[in-house]
């Protein structure tokens, strides 16, 4: 059953539950369903999600090491997928916060290394859920710098 691969999942080796994303990474239900992906490269990480179907696949993405170059990307498999949810996302230099929520048309994420996030190694936690036909519903914090942005647009 789903609760006890979630009890094994959870017994499993730490390391063994954290999967580096490398420079691109396609991510499959198989392989990244409900472990923690870690977004590990200087020069940025791109990540594209499987097409959701309703599966109730939960990915998750931590920053473990700071893009200096290009940015970390989280991005839907093709057109017709979307994120609804919101990002929280902390100010580095005064701790203050704001909440950045999807439009209609989001599918991508973006972790620029200012604004929307990849300032702070461990400091940003977006995890994605597979709710529907096309849909994910995102949730996370991130910590930026100056004026915050938001993190979504629609680039697929």
């Amino acid at each position: 059953t789903r609760a006890e691969l979630s009890e094994a999942l959870r017994l499993e080796a730490p390391a063994a539950r954290v999967i580096a994303a490398g420079g691109t990474l396609s991510v499959t239900a198989a392989l990244h369903g409900d472990k923690i992906i870690a977004l590990d490269t200087a020069t940025g990480s791109v990540c594209t999600l499987p097409v959701a179907t309703g599966s109730g696949n939960v990915y998750t993405f931590i920053t473990k090491a700071l893009a200096t170059s290009n940015s970390h990307v989280i991005k839907v498999a093709d057109a017709s997928g979307l994120l609804a949810g919101v990002i929280h996302t902390g100010d580095n230099a005064d701790g203050t916060a704001t909440s950045f929520a999807t439009t209609a048309t989001s599918d991508t994420i973006t972790l620029n290394r200012t604004t929307t996030g990849s300032v702070r190694i461990g400091g940003d936690r977006i995890v994605l859920t597979d709710i529907a036909t096309n849909v994910y519903s995102v949730s996370g914090c991130c910590i930026g710098t100056g004026g915050e942005a938001t993190p979504f647009s629609a680039t697929v």
